[in-house]
């Protein structure tokens, strides 16, 4: 039997510290895969995993249950991203494109030829590009969807806005990646 986020918060608010290793180890592995795709470095993705759990509990005390922990955690998470992106463009180190190419997801390798793989890493470097390329508020509900395999009803919740507004920004999101990637559409 899985012992449930809201019973190991109880336990955390109880006073047993080492339950929230629990929620950090069930959950980590999330949070740090969406900063990544939202900062595109891996040292900041880091950093921003760990601002995110010491936020989390500092703060939770004030998580009250209306929503899923993990939309409340994830929520923690984009709002710590933001304010990296923030700081970023008043003092940028390199470009959100440039850091996409230098730390990126490497594919999982398969048995197809060198020239196959060499075609595929090609194509995720410009899939990467594009995504580091459009706005924010798009890219996020495009990685908690596509990468974090969210329903639209929860990145909602996440983002405390309409289902609607998700879907709106996916779908104009989506758009706006087709358009930069026009150019990778093979020739018939």
């Amino acid at each position: 039997m899985e012992i449930t986020d809201q019973l190991l918060i109880q336990r955390v608010l109880g006073g047993e510290t080492d339950a929230y290793g629990l929620l950090v180890r069930r959950w980590e592995r999330h949070i740090y895969g969406l900063n990544l795709r939202m900062l595109g470095h891996a040292e900041d993705a880091q950093d921003a995993t760990q601002e995110t759990f010491i936020s989390a509990y500092t703060n939770l005390k004030s998580f009250r249950g209306d929503a899923k922990f993990s939309s409340w955690l994830y929520r923690i998470a984009l709002n710590v991203c933001h304010s990296k992106l923030r700081r970023r463009v008043r003092r940028p180190d390199a470009s959100l494109e440039q850091q996409f190419e230098d730390v990126g997801f490497e594919p999982a390798s398969t048995d197809a030829g060198v020239e196959e793989q060499f075609l595929g890493d090609q194509v995720s470097a410009q899939v990467r590009r594009a995504l580091g390329a459009i706005p924010a508020e798009m890219r996020q509900v495009i990685i908690m969807k596509e990468y974090e395999d969210l329903k639209f009803h929860e990145i909602a919740e996440v983002l405390d806005i309409p289902v609607s507004t998700v879907k709106t920004r996916m779908y104009t999101g989506l758009r706006e990646l087709r358009k930069r990637l026009e150019h990778l559409r093979p020739v018939v």
